[in-house]
Parts: structure tokens; sequence; C-alpha cells
């Protein structure tokens, strides 16, 4: 009987590993999907249901997007206060590479204020779930400024990338990423549907580092941010061959896993 439970679960292509082997992926989509080995899906398993529900994505300023969920939920990234649209946020993710990444002293009435670096000096390690909404973070290293030992090494787990699974989704958002990303990295953050991108290059990384990373995550959608004055030209000819341009009047994305683009594209808000 049991050898022909485990023939009939092979075949519908389900896990059969001893749940300690798969801690790292529980509660997370992303990872699963990204770990798993491709497989068939018989046509009477495929879905059938009507249309996907969306996901909004509004950019309200310079790393700050507001992400809505189908159950209500609304994520803020790297939010200070400043750059708002609509109602407070009922997550807020910070990242402490300056004071335009996060503020000490947010609004009381949000309910989960998450941290991209540890408070105790250990790295944050944060699997949350919000509604409909799972939250998780990937550290990265950032480097030190003014008054700081601008000269010193990095402080080590100092930045967070953000994942947000929501609706089938999986979106992440590189926060004020300050170096190259190596394999172990991108086997925690695995597949991204949406990722937003940092475009300054020079406070966070070159366009060169940002783009070979972007090429690297094989996301369906690229939002940059983190701009300046940076000619989006300059981004687009280093990505452009990889990637189509969808330049927007609107300052909110409304999307789907259904919804999402044939070919990787870049799509630039309106504010951007």
């Amino acid at each position: 009987m049991l050898r022909c439970l485990s023939i009939l679960l092979a075949l519908l292509g389900l896990p059969i590993a001893p749940a300690a082997a798969q801690d790292a992926a529980r509660g997370s989509e992303c990872l699963a999907m990204a770990n798993a080995p491709p497989r068939a899906v018989p046509v009477s398993l495929r879905r059938t249901a009507a249309a996907a529900e969306q996901v909004a994505i509004t950019y309200a300023g310079h790393s700050t997007y507001m992400i809505d969920t189908p159950g209500g939920v609304r994520i803020a990234t790297d939010y200070n206060g400043v750059y708002r649209t609509g109602r407070l946020p009922d997550v807020a993710t910070m990242n402490r590479a300056h004071s335009t990444h996060y503020t000490l002293f947010p609004d009381s009435r949000i309910a989960h204020v998450l941290h991209g670096w540890g408070d105790d000096g250990n790295p944050a390690k944060i699997t949350l779930r919000v509604g409909d909404a799972l939250i998780r973070n990937v550290t990265t290293d950032i480097r030190r400024y003014f008054g700081d030992d601008s000269n010193g090494e990095m402080i080590k787990d100092g930045n967070s990338i953000f994942i947000f699974e929501v609706a089938g989704l999986c979106i992440g958002h590189l926060g004020h990423l300050h170096h190259k990303l190596d394999e172990s990295h991108f086997a925690a953050i695995g597949r991204l549907d949406i990722v937003m991108v940092p475009i300054d290059g020079s406070y966070t990384m070159s366009l060169d580092g940002v783009s070979d990373i972007t090429r690297r995550l094989r996301a369906s959608v690229v939002l940059p941010m983190h701009r300046f004055a940076t000619p989006l030209d300059d981004f687009m000819r280093r990505i452009g061959q990889d990637f189509a341009i969808d330049l927007r009047t609107a300052r909110t994305l409304q999307i789907s896993r259904d919804s999402l683009p044939s070919a990787p594209t870049v799509i630039i808000l309106d504010g951007v």
C-alpha cells in the first residue's frame, strides 16, 4: 500500500521527502516552486477558475511602493513616512541605509513595522503572514557612511531584500543594495515574478551591477526605483536587449499571475 501511495504521489509531482528536508521552504510558495523540479501538470488538474485576483502596486516615491493585496492588506516598502499615497499601510518594511529608507518613529497605527536590519546585532529574520500576504527577507551588507567610519568594512546584514508572496505572485524589493549577490542569496530569494530595483547607479550599485542582478533574477516584471537624476536611457541601454520597455502614464499597476507579460518587461510607472 505504501509503495503504491509513493508511486501515485510521484506521478502527481507531489513531494514525498521528509518534512525536515523542507523546513527552509515551509510556507513559501516562491521557494517551493524555485526548488521543485519542472513537472508536467495533467490537463484535468490545471486551474480552470475565473480570472486570478489582482494585486495593485503604486509608486509613492524614492524606494517606496505601496502593494495592495486582494485581501485588503497594504504594504509599504522602504517606508520613512514621507512618501505616502492613500491610507496608511498595514505593514511597513524599512532599510537603514539612509533616513529616506526608514523612520524610528512610524505612525503607531501601522500594525507591523519590519526592520531590515537586526536591532540586537543579529541578522533580521522575518517570516510573517499578514492576511493573504507572506513576507520574508534575505539580508545583504551595506556600506558605512559619514560619521560612521566610511572607510571601514561593510556593515554585515544591514539591508534586507524583502519578498512578498500574494495571490500567486512573488514580488521582490532589493532595498538599498550595495553589492553583488552570490548563489546563496539567489537560492534564498527563490523565484520572483516582479522585482523592484534601484537604478541610481551610485548610492546603491552601478547600473552594470544592478542590471546583471536583474537579468539573473529573471523576473517577468522589473519596476525601477531610487532613480534620482539617472537618465532612464542609461538603464535601458544595459537591459533593453533582454527586456521589453513599457512606459506608463499611471502610478498604479494592476497585475495578476495570469496577466504577467509573456516577455520580461521593465514597467516604468508615472513618477519614477
